[in-house]
């Protein structure tokens, strides 16, 4: 696939997500989920959105870590390095975007968010470099790891809207390893991703970037780590309340013993 080009690959994830989400998703859902005939039209629309959410974390998930571990090319010269490889993840999250962000433009009710497409148009801005030029692949890349975290986010609204109690031990599991997970890939890596980038500042590899992808790199990377850190606070604030529940729960139900 990589070989017909990063346009196609591109297109092909569109077409393979805007699938799931109107033809795939619901009719697994109904066959592995019997909650999921009880929701209303607008979760059905977010359940859906939140399936291909999910797909696309672990499929690019997994292609980041494999190519950080692979591909020598693009770990020698985090910068110029050939990013052949580092496009086909690329291609597929960029496909992946654009799909979204119109199902979220047009199911606005269900699904709009503006932090959502702050994320996807800063995203997509800095993919531009990465496809259309061949630029950055290793930092490009290294974002994905990010994705890791977005199943578990959206398992725990799963549970929500099928009516598990917050308290409930899969519910508190889940949320613990979200926490977890959330933090070690998106708030952890900050110092190791901004190092990296810290290290080419001054290079002949920096300098031929030119001022505009600079700032397009240098920007998008703060925007995005911004919105990060303010997940980061609302999920870590949202589970302390829900361990802090449960916490008084078992002790008013030791007290009725």
């Amino acid at each position: 696939m990589a070989s017909l080009g990063w346009p196609f690959v591109m297109v092909f994830s569109f077409i393979v997500f805007q699938g799931l989400f109107h033809f795939l998703s619901a009719r697994i859902s109904m066959l592995c989920c019997k909650g999921f005939r009880t929701l209303t039209d607008l979760q059905k629309t977010e359940w859906n959105s939140r399936i291909v959410s999910t797909f696309h974390a672990l499929v690019v998930g997994i292609l980041c870590l494999y190519l950080l571990w692979v591909d020598d090319a693009v770990n020698a010269d985090p910068v110029w390095g050939d990013p052949s490889l580092v496009k086909l993840n690329v291609g597929l999250t960029a496909g992946y975007l654009i799909s979204d962000l119109l199902l979220i433009l047009w199911y606005w009710k269900a699904i709009g968010d503006k932090y959502f497409v702050i994320h996807h148009l800063t995203a997509l801005c800095a993919y531009y470099y990465v496809l259309g030029q061949g630029l950055l692949p290793y930092f490009a890349n290294f974002r994905l790891i990010a994705e890791f975290s977005t199943p578990f986010v959206n398992q725990r609204w799963f549970f929500e809207v099928l009516g598990y109690p917050k308290t409930s031990r899969v519910n508190l599991t889940n949320g613990i390893l979200m926490v977890v997970v959330f933090f070690t890939v998106r708030i952890a890596v900050m110092p190791l991703y901004y190092g990296k980038m810290i290290s080419t500042f001054g290079t002949e590899a920096f300098s031929k970037l030119g001022q505009r992808a600079q700032f397009v790199w240098i920007a998008s990377s703060i925007c995005l780590d911004i919105m990060n850190v303010m997940w980061m606070y609302k999920i870590a604030r949202g589970c302390h309340k829900v361990l802090l529940a449960r916490k008084l729960a078992c002790q008013e139900n030791g007290k009725l013993k």
